[in-house]
């Protein structure tokens, strides 16, 4: 029971003492636990009238009852010597399983990517056979550049897929950060395209290689041919930029750059070879060049906005001067010495996470401000905001 309990035993493990002060407060929490706080305490007001009330709950950490001897029973659920073997053999098998369950069973996105991945794997297949068979080692070049691009929206898919699992004691924000991940992956890989095609483009002005490859004209009409349907598709995302209201809008603008950049690549290479049976010189130098400054600058946007939420960034939502005029309104009150670490980030998009430090003169009541503290950043479209309140 929670009086049997001494009450600095499991604070003092985890470096917090008895007069810790940190206060959590939402007003819509996000995110549900799958327990709730041992030492629930309620901010109460006699007028009925007044703002609606916001729940405290103390900092100190409480561990669950049977936190840790959760984790053995899970490792002994298995039990004896073939249970564990058997657990091994069936684990990745059951979650390749329920991934295919899973992209069957999603939106129509989740349905339309996995097609989509269907069909390049089969078109890349296909060209890899045929350029293994009569030596074409163009083909199997753009083989394994196809191959290369199903890993990665297979990891878009997976991260759709992923996202859905709720949050648990492992992963208490949940995984819905995996599809800014997955954002990231694409976006990287693309300036890495990019940044191919223009080194392609210098080495070809260098050595003067440039020539009509009818096989590789044949493969770049079939690659756009595949990846203009991904592009119809994901076409409500084809912008280059984007508000990301949730963390899928992210994704599936990734999926759709993807596709779309892998379509100006091939048809700058149907171009280059047209320029060149006519008798251009330099055509494909110049279609080579246009290309990874298209994919570049189409890509860009995506990887700062993901790059950003990954490192933790303020959210550029949020002017600086708003946050500016909340510092100012906070230290402006009587009870107010001064105000530190002051901390948003965003954790997907349209989720936004802020904590605070308020250090108040010695014998001033705390719930007053903190309710003002709280209303100032929940106008702002903060959802989680954590106060920490220290005597001075």
């Amino acid at each position: 029971m929670e009086g049997d309990r001494r009450p600095g035993q499991r604070d003092g493990e985890f470096g917090l003492g008895s007069s810790d002060r940190r206060l959590a407060y939402s007003r819509q929490p996000s995110f549900r636990q799958p327990w709730e706080p041992h030492t629930p305490i309620s901010v109460r007001r006699d007028d009925p009238a007044g703002p609606p009330l916001l729940s405290r709950s103390a900092s100190s950490v409480d561990i669950p009852a049977g936190f840790h001897s959760l984790a053995g029973e899970g490792e002994g659920e298995v039990g004896g010597e073939g249970g564990k073997g058997s657990s091994r053999q069936t684990g990745p098998l059951l979650s390749v399983a329920s991934f295919f369950g899973a992209a069957r069973s999603g939106n129509r996105y989740m349905k339309r990517l996995f097609w989509l991945i269907s069909l390049n794997v089969a078109y890349s297949t296909a060209e890899l056979a045929i350029g293994l068979f009569t030596g074409r080692i163009g083909l199997v070049s753009d083989a394994f550049h196809l191959t290369f691009g199903c890993g990665l929206l297979t990891f878009s898919l997976f991260a759709m897929a992923a996202s859905r699992k709720k949050p648990d004691r492992y992963y208490t924000y949940g995984y819905k950060r995996l599809e800014v991940l997955a954002a990231f992956t694409n976006a990287l890989f693309l300036l890495f395209m990019s940044f191919s095609l223009a080194v392609e483009a210098l080495h070809a002005f260098i050595q003067d290689e440039s020539e009509h490859k009818h096989y590789l004209i044949v493969s770049a009409v079939t690659n756009l041919s595949v990846n203009l349907i991904g592009v119809w598709f994901f076409r409500n995302y084809a912008r280059i930029n984007i508000v990301y209201r949730k963390a899928e809008d992210m994704n599936y603008h990734s999926v759709c750059l993807h596709v779309l950049a892998d379509s100006i690549r091939s048809a700058g290479l149907i171009l280059a070879s047209w320029l060149l049976s006519i008798g251009v010189q330099n055509a494909e130098v110049l279609c080579l060049g246009l290309v990874s400054v298209a994919v570049f600058m189409l890509v860009m946007p995506l990887f700062k906005a993901s790059g950003g939420i990954l490192l933790q960034m303020a959210p550029p939502s949020m002017p600086t001067t708003a946050l500016s005029k909340c510092c100012r309104q906070i230290t402006a009150r009587e009870d107010v010495k001064e105000i530190s670490q002051a901390r948003l980030w965003e954790l997907v998009p349209g989720h936004v996470i802020g904590s605070l430090s308020v250090q108040v003169k010695d014998g001033m009541s705390d719930q007053s401000l903190i309710q003002f503290v709280h209303g100032l950043y929940h106008d702002l479209g903060i959802q989680d905001l954590t106060v920490q309140v220290d005597d001075v």
